[in-house]
């Protein structure tokens, strides 16, 4: 009852010190004298009134303490015995400092001495063992490591029976330490082996993030490896692969490889390959794909490895194993399944332009204004039809019963032909082999740039399927006799088919482009674009020679000034995606070439090397580039030396590109990191404020690269907000982002506000086109694709599928009229290497459709819980085929089936569980 009794008291004890204090403080609040506003005698407060048991504990230690400082040996044991036991016995609560340590603190120099004077023997380490534990009450004193210090100097004992919270704390005054010496280069051996001790005792206990913390400060990450077993493995691999985004360079790469390396010991080998190829590791890729010999194990790998468009070509042996393996490689059944899922959605059926418009909707005033029957419309009508009828094969424009002669293509005009015959691939994307019959169609009419289209189209439909026959490299590679528009169409739509294959046949088509110095600018710089796509993350160095001596070519330096230039500069940075590191060579050689492109160049291959990593130093970096003010620069040359206009101009459109480029490469870097993001979008509000306009117009693009396909609250109000803007290049650009923002979501609440716009816009027709263009975007497959380039739970990037997205935005990036809104609005279909069905489908051993119970919910972070939490919240059960939105999850219902994938998205395939016995 003592103990019960204790607890009003100590509340009244703690009233009375709060109306002490308002006293004290007096009626303005104003401050008792003393320097931190505490009263002089605070000091010297009454002795703590103990009850009947308190006392008694204290005394028995005070008498405790009083015999270890005394001469008798023969006493220490016990004593020491008894002090142990009163501290491991003490359970108060989590919050308050167990009573033994309290009554001990006042004892502490007394007994540190008493260790001083003893002789050496098993009693001093046992006083050390004890000193350890009540050195934790010392600890905010920052130089004194006491429990460290003592620790080291009683060797042997079982530590972990003092707790998790010395434990805890010795992990930390290790850490301390380790950096201390390792800034005055000194031995630390003894703490590196301390440290191991501690690495099973947090393991078993369920504190995997503490084991992993502690090997990760003293850089000893690989050695995790020795300790984890079946039943911790999991999480400290889940833990270690969630820190990668905080981690700087090299360690993240450290980390990524020694969870993968876990993964692999214990067979799992779906988790290890998709950290391989976070890793971008081509040999680790292959490895872990040839660890088995399980058929269904390997039809899974491939789908994982076709999802990231990575291309393994099998030997003869293997393909005659498996014919099918490779079709799973390839993604050929791709358009079969994405068709399965639009039956079960009942969505087959083709929609037209008007659908989507909803013109009746508008308001009274515009209504029957907005669609008016010019070209401009038309070409618009065209994109929203590729858009929304995406996949499906069928449209009520394009591919229609009369041919080529009934077909839309012949309400728009000159350039816009080549958007709309292209906009045949877009219906009939990833189905090659019926889709070439029905663009063939097209290569017969006069028109050349109905030709052009036709090209396009091409690659456009081939875009992440690939084909043993491989039609499009045959019919697309051959550029003799051709007109500016049809090469140019060739060269998008191979870019387009091959993204992210490393094909080496193509270099031998596309290099020369990029080398005749007597070629327009736009055929280079689309060679050099579609070799970057190619070749994407992979720092193909023929590609990367071949740039940069075109920059350094005096020839070239007229042509340099030219709007296109920077797609050859994107080509370049494209090689270097994910690299991280690896791309300092190349900036270093950018330094060195003189000329107007080189340091847009070099921001760009910095922006792409770190793309989706979430690194903070990059982000200041950008920042910092955001921050300059350009006018004030220009007084001071100005004082220095009076230029002439003409360079002046010159100079600062360039320093203009590099700080539009920065403000996309925040978007670019924050992408795969929630925190990052939360950040860099409130720097966004920053910098429309008090920004430049080139800076003003890159910001709303920005916005959209940061979050396609997810559409945020937060986010599309304030676009809206920019999509009413006083500079009409901002609006647009804002009206674009909205677009990308709700990418195949059919999301309504954007529906709506983009239809307030086609009101509102209905005399501009450039804001009105780009209306429709977000209208289209946002019914893009009917509400069934994603654009957002992460995948496999958000938690790896698609190198093809972001530098997709970057090319669209940099062709907007400061003046929207010069490509999308001009002659070139074809660029857009840079948006289809990030398109992708946003589906689950499941599939049994033999590849056949089976339909099984799935839960979808919001997705759970559960890095680092303790026990089994649930990974999903607010599910629903549906049968698959399923559709997932943003952030959702899903796990099958029941044990029948095991899903070979470690993350049930895309296609699974599922396998019968053994030992699964129906309720």
């Amino acid at each position: 009852m003592a103990k019960e009794e204790e607890k009003p008291k100590a509340q009244d004890k703690g009233k009375g010190k709060a109306e002490d204090a308002k006293q004290t403080n007096g009626v303005n609040g104003a401050k008792a004298d003393g320097k931190d506003g505490k009263k002089e005698g605070d000091l010297d407060l009454p002795p703590e009134e103990l009850n009947e048991e308190d006392q008694k504990l204290k005394d028995e230690l005070d008498m405790l303490v009083e015999r270890l400082t005394e001469s008798d040996s023969s006493l220490y044991k016990p004593a020491l015995e008894a002090i142990k036991t009163s501290i491991k016995t003490s359970t108060s609560s989590m919050t308050a400092v167990p009573k033994p340590l309290k009554f001990l603190r006042p004892h502490y120099d007394k007994l540190t001495e008493a260790y001083e004077k003893w002789p050496k023997g098993a009693d001093k380490d046992s006083l050390a063992d004890t000193l350890s534990v009540l050195g934790m009450t010392y600890s905010d004193d920052e130089d004194r490591r006491d429990t460290l210090k003592y620790r080291l100097l009683a060797p042997g004992t079982d530590i972990g029976s003092w707790g998790h919270e010395y434990m805890r704390h010795l992990a930390l005054e290790i850490g301390q330490e380790y950096q201390k010496r390792l800034d005055e280069d000194k031995d630390t051996d003894d703490i590196t082996q301390l440290a191991l001790s501690l690495v099973p005792f947090f393991l078993s206990h369920n504190a995997e993030a503490d084991a992993v913390d502690i090997l990760s400060e003293l850089e000893m990450i690989e050695s995790i490896k020795d300790h984890v077993d079946e039943n911790t493995y999991s999480r400290v691999c889940l833990y270690m692969a969630s820190m990668v985004p905080l981690l700087t360079y090299p360690d993240n790469d450290r980390f990524l490889r020694t969870a993968h390396d876990i993964y692999l010991h214990y067979k799992q080998l779906a988790q290890a390959i998709s950290l391989a190829i976070r890793l971008n590791d081509m040999e680790l890729i292959r490895s872990d794909f040839n660890a088995t010999k399980d058929k269904a194990l390997r039809r899974q790998l491939a789908f994982i490895l076709a999802r990231q468009r990575i291309c393994l070509d099998l030997d003869e042996k293997e393909a005659e194993e498996d014919p099918e393996l490779q079709e799973c490689l390839n993604n050929t059944k791709l358009p079969e399944h994405f068709k399965s899922l639009a039956k079960e959605l009942n969505v087959l059926d083709p929609k037209v332009p008007e659908d989507i418009y909803k013109s009746h909707l508008e308001s009274s005033r515009t209504a029957g204004l907005t669609n008016t029957d010019s070209a401009r419309h038309n070409l618009a009508s065209a994109f929203v039809n590729a858009f929304v009828n995406a996949g499906f094969g069928d449209d009520k424009l394009m591919l229609v019963e009369g041919g080529v002669k009934q077909s839309w293509i012949w309400k728009v005009k000159e350039e816009g032909m080549i958007s709309t015959a292209a906009s045949a691939g877009m219906l009939m994307l990833w189905d090659v082999e019926m889709g070439l019959d029905k663009i063939d169609a097209y290569t017969y009419v006069p028109e050349d740039q109905i030709k052009a289209g036709a090209a396009m189209a091409m690659g456009i439909m081939n875009s992440g399927v690939r084909l043993d026959s491989d039609p499009t490299m045959a019919l697309l590679g051959d550029f003799e006799g051709k007109s500016v528009s049809e090469k140019v169409a060739r060269i998008m739509g191979l870019g387009l088919a091959y993204a992210g294959s490393n094909k080496e046949d193509l270099l031998e088509i596309l290099l020369p482009l990029v080398l005749d110095t007597g070629l327009e600018m736009q055929l280079s710089a689309t060679a050099a674009l579609s070799l970057g796509l190619i070749f994407v993350g992979t720092a193909q160095s023929d590609v990367s020679e071949a740039i940069i001596q075109t920059f350094l070519d005096e020839d070239r330096n007229k042509q340099l000034k030219d709007k296109w230039t920077r797609f050859m500069t994107l080509g370049l940075a494209m090689l270097y995606f994910g690299q991280q590191e690896e791309v300092d060579v190349v900036l270093e050689t950018l330094k060195a070439i003189e000329h107007p492109m080189s340091k847009p160049a070099s921001v760009l291959a910095e922006i792409c090397a770190w793309a989706g990593t979430g690194a903070v130093l990059k982000l200041q970096q950008l920042l910092h580039i955001c921050n300059d003010h350009l006018e004030e620069k220009d007084e001071k040359d100005d004082d220095k030396d009076k230029k002439e206009d003409g360079d002046e101009k010159k100079d600062i459109s360039g320093e203009q590109t590099v700080q539009a480029y920065a403000v996309l490469g925040l978007s670019l870097v924050a992408m795969g990191e929630e925190v990052g993001q939360e950040m860099v979008l409130r720097q966004f509000g920053h910098l429309m404020h008090y920004g430049e306009p080139n800076i003003r117009k890159a910001v709303p693009l920005a916005m959209g690269l940061i979050s396609p396909s997810n559409p945020q609250m937060k986010v599309y109000d304030t676009l809206s907000r920019y999509s009413h803007d006083n500079d009409i290049d901002v609006a647009i650009n804002a009206i674009f982002a909205m677009g990308i923002l709700g990418a195949g979501t059919n999301n309504a609440r954007l529906a709506q506000l983009l239809r307030q716009l086609a009101s509102y816009y209905h005399r501009d027709a450039n804001a009105l086109f780009m209306v429709r263009i977000a209208q289209g975007l946002l019914h893009m497959g009917k509400g069934t694709m994603s654009i957002n380039p992460f995948h496999t739970d958000r938690s790896v990037l698609s190198r093809v599928g972001a530098a997709g997205l970057l090319t669209v935005a940099i062709s907007l990036i400061d003046n929207p009229k010069a490509f999308i809104l001009g002659d070139h609005h074809y660029l857009l279909y840079y948006l289809v290497t990030a398109m992708h069905p946003r589906f689950l489908i499941t599939l049994d051993e033999e590849l056949k459709p089976v339909q099984v119970n799935v839960r979808v919910g919001q997705a759970v972070d559960v890095v680092g819980q303790a026990g089994r939490p649930k990974t999903i919240t607010g599910w629903q059960t549906q049968s698959t085929p399923v559709l997932l939105g943003y952030g959702e999850r899903a796990e099958l219902e029941d044990e029948e089936w095991i899903c070979l994938a470690n993350v049930m998205e895309g296609v699974c395939i599922l396998k019968k569980n053994p030992d699964w016995e129906a309720p």
